[in-house]
C-alpha cells in the first residue's frame, strides 16, 4: 500500500511572495539552474507568436549546423518566394547567395523574414517553406511543445500559426543550453548586413541596451498578436529566463520586460536544503531484510528558488510503497519527496536507497513472521477486551 509521510524540513524559508501581477496577456518565468517556474499567467494557450516563431527556425539551422548538414560558411540560394517576404527584411533578392552566418544575424538582430525563409528552404525535406513548417511541428513534439503548430518559418500570420507561452520558454532553455557557442547571437545589438537597411540594423530586443544582464532572445509584433519578447537574462550565479506576449505597445513590452527581470532577481534566492546524498531524509521500513530499514537519500544535492520575505518552513512529503521488500540495491529508486512551500510551485525530488539491504536469512525470516504473528494475536486481544 501507499505510505505517505510527511516531514518539515527544518530551513529558514521565506514565506510568500506576491504573485507578480503582469500587464501581459500570457507570461511565463522560470528560473534557469532549478527549473523552477516562477509565474505562469495564461502559459498553456496557444497562441500566434508572430516572429518569436523565429527561434525554432534558429533551433532547426543550430541542430543542422551540429550534425553538418550546414556550415557557417554555406553560401544558400535566395528564391522568389523567401525575397517576397515584406515586413522585417534583410533586403534580399533572387540574385544573392548568401551565408548562413550571416542568414542567422539577420535572423537574430534584423528579425529579416526573408533571412528565416531561405533558411528554411535550405533545410526543408522538400525544398518549402510548407514542408519546413511540418518539419518544425514535427520536432517541436520530440521536444515537449505540445502546443506550438507552424503554417511558416518566421511567424507570418497565418490561421492555425501558434505558440504557448511555456512552449517558447521551452525553447529558449534549449537554445541557451544546448547551443552556447551561437547563443551569442542574440546579444549583438547591431548587424548591417550590406549596407542595405542602415535604419534596421538595431536589435529590436530592449533589454540588451540597459545592462541588467540581459542577453537574449527575440521579440514579436503583429496586429494580432500585440507586443512580445523571449529574454533572458543572467545576474551573479542565477539566469532566469521569460516569455509576456499581448502588450499593447513596444514602450509597454519594453516596461514589463524590465519589470518582469527586477521581480525575478530581487524577489527570489536560492537555498540548498540538502547539501549531498550522504545525510538521510528517511528511513523507510524494509520488510524481511537484514536491516529492518533502509535510508532514503536524494540522488544529489537539492536546492530550491524562495522567496525572500519570511521565515516559513518548507515542507516535504515522502510517499513509497511500502513496506519495502528486500533485497534492495544502493541506489535504487524508492519513493519520491514533494516539496511545497508558500509562493513557489511544488518540487519533486527522487530518493533513492542509501545503502544494499539484503534479504533476511531462515531464522531471521522466522523471527520477522513470528513477530508479525504475536503481533496481530495481540491486537485482536486488545480488541475484544475493549
Amino acid at each position: 500500500m501507499l505510505r505517505p509521510f510527511l516531514a518539515a524540513l527544518l530551513i529558514s524559508a521565506p514565506a510568500w511572495a506576491q504573485e507578480f501581477a503582469t500587464e501581459a496577456g500570457s507570461a511565463f518565468v522560470v528560473d534557469h539552474n532549478t527549473g523552477q517556474v516562477l509565474l505562469s499567467k495564461n502559459a498553456q494557450v496557444p497562441l500566434p507568436p508572430a516572429s518569436m516563431s523565429k527561434l525554432m527556425t534558429l533551433n532547426m539551422v543550430f541542430e543542422a549546423l551540429e550534425d553538418g548538414r550546414l556550415t557557417l560558411d554555406t553560401e544558400l540560394p535566395v528564391s522568389e518566394e523567401a525575397a517576397a517576404y515584406g515586413g522585417s527584411t534583410m533586403f534580399l533578392d533572387t540574385r544573392d547567395r548568401v551565408r548562413v552566418e550571416d542568414l542567422i544575424r539577420g535572423v537574430v538582430v534584423l528579425s529579416g523574414n526573408d533571412a528565416t525563409a531561405v533558411l528554411a528552404e535550405a533545410i526543408s525535406p522538400d525544398g518549402t517553406e510548407d514542408g519546413f513548417a511540418q518539419m518544425m511541428t514535427d520536432r517541436a513534439r520530440e521536444l515537449g511543445m505540445m502546443n506550438s503548430v507552424f503554417r511558416n518559418s518566421n511567424g507570418w500570420p497565418a490561421p492555425g500559426h501558434v505558440m504557448s507561452m511555456e512552449d517558447l520558454a521551452i525553447l529558449a532553455e534549449r537554445l541557451v543550453t544546448e547551443f552556447p557557442q551561437y547563443y551569442p547571437y542574440f546579444a549583438e545589438r547591431e548587424y548591417d548586413f550590406d549596407g542595405r537597411s542602415p535604419s534596421n540594423r538595431f536589435n529590436r530586443n530592449p533589454l540588451l541596451r540597459l545592462d541588467i544582464g540581459a542577453d537574449g532572445l527575440k521579440t514579436g509584433h503583429t496586429q494580432e498578436a500585440g507586443y512580445g519578447l523571449v529574454g533572458s537574462a543572467v545576474q551573479g550565479d542565477r539566469r532566469v529566463t521569460f516569455v509576456i506576449s499581448g502588450l499593447e505597445t513596444e514602450a509597454a513590452r519594453a516596461a514589463e520586460s524590465e519589470r518582469i527581470v527586477n521581480w525575478a532577481f530581487r524577489q527570489f534566492a536560492e537555498a540548498r536544503l540538502l547539501d549531498d546524498t550522504s545525510d538521510p531524509v528517511f528511513d523507510a521500513e524494509v520488510f524481511m531484510g537484514e536491516s529492518p530499514t533502509v535510508a532514503l537519500v536524494p540522488t544529489d544535492g537539492v536546492t530550491l528558488l524562495l522567496p525572500v520575505t519570511g521565515r516559513e518552513a518548507v515542507q516535504g512529503e515522502i510517499v513509497y510503497d511500502g513496506p519495502l521488500e528486500a533485497p534492495i540495491a544502493a541506489g535504487d529508486q524508492l519513493a519520491t519527496m514533494t516539496l511545497t512551500h508558500p509562493g513557489v510551485a511544488d518540487h519533486e525530488v527522487a530518493l533513492v536507497a542509501a545503502t544494499d539491504v539484503g534479504r533476511a536469512g531462515p531464522l531471521r525470516r522466522v523471527q520477522i513472521a513470528g513477530g508479525r504473528v504475536i503481533g496481530e494475536v495481540l491486537g485482536s486481544a486488545l480488541e475484544r477486551f475493549e
